[in-house]
């Protein structure tokens, strides 16, 4: 079964893909972190017993992985792919998962909060996910009454959650913007807006990959329409930004462009030792070589999907078997160079 992921393909934007969490609570019980592990345990039982037909109200086939019986390595992975959370990779007591076959819908249950519901698809895809994470939170509904106060709307064991309990997101390729000077204002004038941008591997220069997530910062005070419109219109702009910068970049300095573009994937292909850090910079360069048109594969793949390849815990499963620290990075040289596709003859240039 292909993954979501599978499905991102180069094009004319900077938008990679959109996320969606609901944080609810089920009244019958305080937050999980006030629960002693049997509590924990019987009200995690309860909700996989009384969600277990999920897949017949959706149509996606599900597995359910119990975290505390998890393997520590396929968790990291889940973690990796954005899937599980920190609390939940180092959480002892009962937790469970509800896992969609192509990962795109999750429901966490018992770790932070009683229910944390994930929907991820590729694109500007907010009021798509919203619409089916609204139909998913009221089947959860239907089956268990959820904490929720006339005032503050829904209850969350964390106070950035209350309100909506909706956090959405929209994770972006900023390789031109993030380098103009004026990056930091864009941020700031974002903020204003009630919309965050951070790096998703991390602040300022440790970012590498140019990977951005833009989401909403406030849950209380909005509604989810309005959430969802106000993440969806500054992920617009900001795109809108990006190819303006990306398109003068390409007037005056095309061939530095493609050298660059052509240079990254030479080493890519040929290299036998890797950092993590150096993979993402090159695999960086060749999603902004295809979107902007300076180079063309022979298959349709995502480059996405390899940057989450690399990272340690999934290279470790794609090798089936445990790496040492010094294997690492032959290994993930040898990941890269099996997943990345030929250049398309077409596309050289003379």
């Amino acid at each position: 079964m292909s993954k979501w992921f599978d499905k991102l393909g180069a094009g004319k934007s900077s938008i990679i893909y959109s996320r969606l969490r609901l944080t609810r609570n089920w009244d019958k019980y305080v937050f999980p972190s006030r629960l002693s592990g049997e509590e924990n345990r019987l009200v995690v039982n309860c909700l996989r017993e009384g969600l277990k037909d999920l897949g017949q109200f959706d149509g996606h086939q599900y597995q359910y992985i119990a975290l505390e019986a998890a393997g520590q390595p396929e968790k990291l992975a889940l973690r990796e792919r954005r899937i599980l959370n920190q609390s939940a990779l180092e959480r002892e007591e009962a937790g469970g998962l509800y896992l969609s076959e192509d990962e795109s819908c999750s429901l966490l249950l018992g770790v932070d909060d009683h229910i944390r519901i994930q929907l991820l698809a590729p694109g500007l895809m907010l009021e798509s996910l919203w619409k089916k994470a609204d139909k998913i939170d009221d089947y959860v509904n239907e089956r268990f009454s959820y904490a929720f106060d006339e005032k503050y709307g829904y209850l969350t064991s964390f106070p950035t959650n209350v309100g909506t309990g909706l956090r959405a997101c929209v994770v972006m390729h900023l390789p031109g913007l993030s380098q103009v000077k004026k990056f930091q204002s864009i941020v700031g004038d974002m903020s204003r807006f009630g919309a965050s941008i951070k790096g998703l591997f991390g602040e300022g220069d440790d970012n590498y990959g140019n990977l951005y997530e833009i989401s909403n910062q406030r849950t209380l005070g909005l509604s989810e329409k309005e959430i969802v419109e106000l993440v969806t219109k500054a992920a617009m702009q900001l795109n809108n930004q990006e190819m303006r910068v990306r398109a003068a970049a390409l007037e005056t300095k095309r061939a530095e462009r493609e050298d660059e573009a052509y240079k990254s994937y030479g080493v890519l292909k040929y290299a036998r030792r890797i950092t993590q850090k150096d993979a993402r910079i090159f695999l960086s360069q060749l999603m902004a070589g295809e979107a902007d048109g300076l180079m063309g594969f022979e298959s349709q793949g995502s480059i996405y999907r390899m940057l989450m390849g690399i990272k340690p815990a999934n290279l470790t499963l794609w090798a089936r078997r445990p790496l040492s620290k010094e294997e690492m990075d032959t290994v993930r040289a040898s990941y890269i160079r099996q997943s990345l596709p030929d250049i398309e003859a077409s596309s050289e240039t003379v």
